[in-house]
């Protein structure tokens, strides 16, 4: 599965075509959150996006694999909104939290995403994978660049990772999804930055 859009037979798709393959996946994402993907169907998905059924077999070949690019789009943009976020910080720290805090506004904008993903673990366990793959691969690589830059203490970069994703992952739910909340309070935010600072450690410190 490629980050690039491309129609069914691999060809690149035009603007028209990307825009309407847009509206399939936001469609989708619509539909397999309010309906999960047993009782979803590619007639509902095409009348949620305004196209005919024949539309959308120019862009996905089942409902399976509109559900699969669905849960790579939406991991491409939280990935992205979380790096671009990341980026503005000038320590570690900072960057890990405007990350989180990224990734929660993220969630608030689409509640679908947790839905989606859990649903993946039993329709698709390869997409499931290749998600928090992806997610951690970038992540992995900045931790160890700290680390070896002297930020944050010495350690497995990836058993960090998937540590801290645990972390944001839980949170999320319980205070962004759960609760109804677009954010977590300065107050919450501060403190789960004192949070991610202890685990994190700081560079010559911590070792």
């Amino acid at each position: 599965m490629s980050e690039t859009a491309t129609s069914v037979d691999g060809r690149p798709l035009s603007k028209r075509g990307e825009r309407t393959r847009r509206k399939l996946l936001e469609a989708a994402e619509a539909v397999f959150a309010e309906l999960g993907y047993h009782d979803a169907s590619i007639v509902k998905i095409t009348e949620a996006a305004g196209v005919g059924q024949g539309t959308f077999y120019l862009y996905f070949a089942s409902k399976k694999d509109v559900f699969d690019e669905l849960v790579v789009d939406l991991n491409h943009r939280v990935r992205q909104a979380m790096t671009e976020a990341a980026s503005q910080g000038a320590t570690r720290a900072e960057m890990e939290r405007l990350g989180f805090a990224a990734f929660f506004r993220f969630t608030a904008e689409h509640p679908a995403l947790y839905r989606i993903i859990r649903q993946a673990e039993f329709v698709s366990p390869e997409t499931l994978q290749l998600h928090y793959e992806r997610l951690t691969s970038g992540y992995v690589a900045g931790l160890r660049e700290a680390m070896e830059a002297g930020e944050i203490a010495e350690g497995d970069p990836e058993l960090l990772a998937w540590a801290l994703m645990g972390i944001g992952e839980l949170v999320g739910m319980r205070w962004i999804l759960w609760a109804g909340r677009d954010e977590l309070s300065p107050e919450m935010l501060d403190e789960l930055g004192r949070i991610i600072a202890r685990t994190i450690g700081s560079g010559n410190g911590g070792r």
